[in-house]
């Protein structure tokens, strides 16, 4: 089966950016939005809310049926 790059309905806080790269990359959701807060505040090299903002509305939003 063929991963694709989506933002998710169920797993969301703000837009689902976060919960759709866990879900492609198998990690959990919860921990992945402490490493990309973390590392946003922590690197002024890394935008993070910039990115968040673009991957936004990149990201396709996945369907009901996955």
């Amino acid at each position: 089966m063929e991963k694709k790059l989506k933002r998710t309905i169920n797993d969301k806080m703000i837009a689902g950016v976060c919960g759709g790269l866990a879900k492609y990359l198998g990690w959990d959701a919860d921990k992945l939005r402490i490493v990309y807060v973390l590392v946003s505040i922590l690197s002024a090299a890394f935008p993070g809310l910039l990115v968040y903002l673009i991957l936004w509305f990149i990201m396709p939003e996945e369907t009901e049926l996955g």
